[in-house]
């Protein structure tokens, strides 16, 4: 009988450390998802009025439900399609902002499906997995979504579609983009610059100089 006692003991105390194991692994402990998370740490830990086990807990639950989570590929064509209708949107903003926020909102949400991501139709949802895998980028499709529905300035719509691009170009790419580079701020030009002047072609368009 002391036996069969010891025995199930010794089950259950494996048992719980292979899943704090397993926990530990999957988000790192605090160090851990301040690294993987970085603004959006930040970001849950003020949700949470500055309560930083809870903040802990629920980017935790976050890693749990989406860090097994595969990116599906996209074809040379489809990405072709994505990029030529993030620019014809980009275009568009000029003389329909909010047409063309809205637009784009959809198109980022289309293109996170179609990489596996949760359909964009649950957009809490597939935030929660997207700030897993894209932590550093998912604050711009935040802002643009909320653009998208609100009656917000045009510089404020511009600046969301702006920051959204760099979510947009982490998804399009042929490869994940790596660790160091997510943790650089929104420079698609590579030299520091916004990737889309608008204020600037507009001008060249309507100042005729």
């Amino acid at each position: 009988m002391i036996t069969v006692v010891v025995i199930a003991v010794l089950v259950i105390v494996l048992v719980t450390l292979r899943y704090t194991g397993r926990g530990r692994a999957l988000g790192g402990g605090g160090r851990g998802l301040k690294r993987r998370f970085g603004p959006e740490y930040e970001r849950a830990v003020a949700r949470q009025d500055g309560d930083v086990r809870a903040a802990e807990r629920e980017l935790g639950e976050r890693v749990r439900h989406h860090g097994f989570l595969q990116e599906q590929p996209l074809s040379p064509e489809v990405r072709e399609h994505y990029v030529a209708r993030w620019d014809a949107v980009q275009e568009q903003f000029v003389g329909s902002p909010q047409k063309a926020v809205t637009e784009a909102d959809a198109l980022l949400a289309r293109l996170a499906r179609d990489r596996g991501f949760p359909d964009g139709e649950q957009f809490e949802e597939q935030m929660a997995a997207l700030s897993v895998h894209h932590a550093y980028f998912v604050q711009g499709y935040r802002s643009m979504h909320a653009a998208a529905r609100d009656q917000s300035g045009t510089e404020e719509m511009r600046e969301a579609m702006v920051e959204a691009r760099s979510l947009f170009e982490a998804l399009v790419a042929e490869r994940q983009v790596d660790a160091d580079r997510r943790r650089r701020p929104p420079s698609p030009d590579g030299q520091g610059h916004a990737p889309w002047p608008l204020t600037t072609r507009r001008h060249a368009k309507g100042g005729g100089t």
